[in-house]
């Protein structure tokens, strides 16, 4: 098969850009084909090199890309299966991209490399690919927040290193896989830290050897699950366990291990809302408990056990519905850290005495629906929460103060909100901006913290988070994000007991963030680099989504030194290129003909250009408009809205209910040679699609109007930009990158095309720049296509000659064309290809 000069010609220029790149070109194809499958992409993602354009949440070491971070930049659609080119890759981070989903590609298992993948709050579906257990190297993997389906692979039990394993708030069904025998299981994972499984429909029982003593687990989370039968006793060997959550099984069943007590490290426990049974657990010894739940199981009935005393950090402690009965210790009122106790539904009785001494932080007491008959206070009034509702003290008549619901004893105060002393400033701020701490309008990075298992239970503590608030701000300054201040807003407790807080993140030194900017404050949240302080204990983060400020970040100054000379022999190399390749072509016509091509589907090789029916045509990817549609989006097509003049007639701008810019065309009227140019353009234009092909939206007949409506390109010509007449510059980078762009237009319509197109009327002012700079072809609905023998007459408009030419003699006047627009691209010298070849 005879090989196309055109062809030739753009491998030439593909070939040309590659010299330029600093990175690798497999990886530079991954990163395409990626973008590909997305809807939207980062601002700067284009053109060959991302290593040295310094693509947005792109990370290179020498030309290899090791790091992805795009967290939070509106990304939506799938993640293909390109990813598996970037075989240097460490980092994956596309986290609170909550429209990026589908099933993730089984390729992910090749990234022999990956330390990090972190995919937190997307919409990912599916079944979790078996092959991530092949990356022998990860370390921290995220996939919380997502649609998630079936069941946790054994194959991650291979993941030797692991770190964090977070499967939290899926869909993941079918038990814990331990190791078989054959396959291995999560009881391998003896470096992981964290398991945190909660928020699953995960079932049947947890196995024993899920616990061993070589395991450095400090965070078990399995609440919220379908999980049934009794836990096993070597939980007991998990001598670091700091966090453990069993709650909201419902399920399960059976007695409390006896040697729970062995975890003396552990600082939460929550066992609430099963049906556990026998003692209950002693907790003697376990010194640095704060927070313990194990309301709403059917422990036996017992007295009020001696452990209650012995627990100095306990802050909160949660034992309703259970069987717990006697005289509630006076002591247990003097713990020095205590905050909240919820022991309504039990059995108490007697005298409730709390003493003069009861700890300073103690703000809610609630025995509702016990048996007291008497209250002793100490010479000290206890005057914060007291609920005694539903006790035989209130049927006395007194102490009605305390015979109240929540609510009517001690209604709460407003939730906590950052404050901002900005008096004397404006107060107001731009409905997209919101007034930070520093009294500056800004759009803040927003979104909600989720804190699995803090220590503490006392809302109106502000301490809390006055502490949080200065914490986040200096580490976040320590890893050099540009912020100003920290915002937090409304805390409480949702109904899977994690504590909510609203979060804002205001840049410093500007209105909004950048698309860098958010791509680096989430990292830190996402991958776990910010460490709160130790009373919030584990945490994650979910993000809303950001309206970014477009950036174009700034080329390597030493690249941009040696740039002029790099392009200046590129350039000079493709116009030889081009002369060399007329000559080629010649050459290789006359020694033979050429064969014939291959058939087109409806060619219009076999229209009938004298008629003049006006039917409307079948379009493809295109719609209708009314004369009034088109003369509304046009204010009555005015001279405001006036953009220009072609052949065809006048050029407007139209705006679109929906916000869209386009461009109108309206054909001059009473012109019979109009008709047929309409005629033959939006049949031409229907089968045209590519990205740096203009494209047609729609078209009118109406009225005896004939208008096309095009996709609205912003940035003008070509040669608008060269002469400085647009005010868009270009540097030589750039240049090259339109060049290429423009050649890849030309190509796909002389060789790709349906049927086939020949450009008439290859120049700069045909080549115009989008909101991007990308190149964008236009001006070739009245090019004439090639026939099914592709040796068809081509009728060309030359300076105002009609000038006869064969197939061959077309494509030399494009090559010497293109050739002319790159001369230009240098000199800046406007040539004529008539001016070349003569009449």
């Amino acid at each position: 098969m005879e090989l196309s000069p055109w062809l030739v010609l753009f491998g030439a220029l593909v070939q040309a850009s590659v010299i330029l790149a600093d990175t690798n070109a497999q990886d530079t194809a991954g990163l395409t084909g990626i973008a590909a499958s997305w809807d939207t992409k980062p601002s700067n993602w284009d053109g060959n090199d991302p290593c040295g354009d310094k693509w947005i949440g792109i990370m290179c070491i020498q030309d290899r890309v090791t790091s992805i971070r795009l967290s939070s930049q509106s990304l939506s659609g799938t993640l293909s299966g390109d990813i598996q080119s970037l075989s240097e890759l460490q980092y994956l981070d596309l986290s609170y991209n909550k429209d990026l989903g589908g099933s993730l590609p089984s390729s992910i298992g090749s990234l022999s490399n990956l330390q990090n993948l972190i995919l937190v709050g997307c919409s990912f579906a599916g079944e979790i690919p078996k092959e991530i257990g092949q990356l022998s190297k990860l370390i921290f993997l995220s996939l919380n927040s997502n649609r998630f389906t079936g069941r946790i692979p054994p194959s991650l039990g291979g993941l030797l290193k692991l770190y964090w394993f977070d499967l939290a708030d899926n869909k993941l069904t079918g038990g814990l896989p331990v190791f078989d025998g054959t396959n291995p299981g999560l009881d391998n994972l003896t470096n992981t830290k964290h398991f945190h499984f909660g928020g699953n429909q995960l079932s049947g029982t947890i196995p024993s050897q899920i616990f061993n003593s070589h395991m450095k687990l400090i965070h078990f989370l399995v609440d919220n699950n379908n999980f049934s039968g009794s836990i096993p006793p070597t939980l007991g060997l998990l001598n670091v366990l700091e966090v453990l959550r069993f709650d909201n099984n419902k399920q399960l069943s059976g007695p409390v291990p006896t040697n729970i007590n062995n975890l003396t490290k552990l600082a939460e426990l929550h066992l609430e809302n099963n049906r556990l049974t026998g003692p209950l657990p002693d907790l003697t010894g376990m010194t640095a408990l704060s927070f313990v739940d194990m309301s709403n199981n059917t422990f036996n009935a017992s007295d009020a056990p001696a452990w209650f005393t012995t627990l100095p950090s306990l802050t909160s402690l949660y034992l309703e519905n259970l069987q717990i009965g006697g005289q509630l210790p006076q002591e247990l009122f003097a713990l020095s850290a205590i905050q909240t106790l919820k022991l309504r539904g039990n059995h108490f009785n007697g005298t409730l005495n709390i003493g003069s001494d009861f700890g300073s932080q103690l703000q809610t007491i609630d025995l509702q629906d016990n048996q007291i008959d008497q209250l002793t206070v100490g010479g000290t009034q206890y005057n914060k929460k007291l609920i005694l509702l539903g006790n035989p003290i209130c049927n006395q008549g007194n102490n009605e103060q305390y015979c109240k619901t929540a609510t009517q004893s001690n209604p709460a105060a407003p939730p906590y909100s950052t404050s901002k002393n900005c008096s004397g400033l404006p107060s107001t701020c731009l409905p997209s901006q919101l007034l930070s701490p520093s009294c500056t309008c800004a759009v803040p990075y927003k979104g909600t913290l989720f804190f699995r298992a803090p220590s503490f239970s006392d809302l109106g503590n502000e301490s809390y988070y006055l502490l949080l608030e200065k914490d986040m701000k200096t580490k976040f300054l320590s890893y050099k994000a540009p912020i100003d201040s920290i915002a937090l807003h409304n805390p409480f407790f949702d109904a899977n007991n994690n504590l909510e807080i609203s979060l804002e993140v205001f840049p410093g030194g500007k209105v909004q963030f950048g698309e860098q900017d958010i791509s680096d404050i989430g990292f830190i949240l996402s991958n776990q680099t910010y460490k709160p302080p130790p009373a919030f204990g584990p945490y994650y983060f979910i993000a809303q989504s950001y309206r970014i400020a477009t950036e174009v970040p700034a080329s390597k100054k030493s690249k941009a030194n040696k740039l002029p000379l790099i392009v200046g022999v590129a350039a000079g190399g493709a116009v030889v290129i081009a002369v060399l390749l007329v000559v080629i072509f010649f050459i290789t016509r006359r020694k033979r003909e050429p064969k014939k091509t291959e058939e087109r589907s409806q060619s219009f090789a076999s229209l009938d250009m004298k008629s003049t029916s006006t039917s409307v045509p079948q379009l493809r990817g295109a719609r209708t408009f009314t004369f009034a549609e088109l003369k509304k989006i046009t204010n009555n097509f005015s001279e405001a809205n006036d953009i220009g003049n072609g052949g065809f007639g006048k050029v407007y701008r139209g705006t679109l209910p929906t916000g869209q810019l386009v461009a109108v065309k309206r054909s001059q009227e009473g012109s019979l040679q109009g008709s047929l140019e309409f005629r033959t353009e939006i049949e031409l234009l229907s089968r045209v699609h590519h990205k740096n092909v203009v494209s047609l939206m729609g078209f009118c007949l109406d009225q005896g109007e004939q208008m096309l409506v095009y996709e609205y390109i912003p940035n003008g010509t070509l040669k608008e930009s060269l002469t400085g007449k647009s005010g868009v510059r270009l540097d030589w980078k750039r240049r090259l990158r339109v060049i290429l762009g423009t050649a890849k237009g030309i190509a796909y319509l002389h060789e790709l095309a349906d049927p086939p197109i020949v450009h008439r009327d290859i120049k700069s002012s045909n080549v115009l720049l989008d909101e991007r700079l990308n190149a964008k072809v236009s001006d070739f609905g009245l090019s004439k296509l090639l026939g099914e023998d592709g040796r068809g007459q081509v009728t060309t408009q030359v300076k105002g000659t009609m000038v006869r030419s064969p197939t061959n003699l077309t494509s030399l006047m494009m090559i010497i064309s293109w050739t002319v627009l790159i001369c230009l691209y240098f000199v800046h010298v406007h040539v004529g290809v008539a001016g070349l070849l003569g009449p």
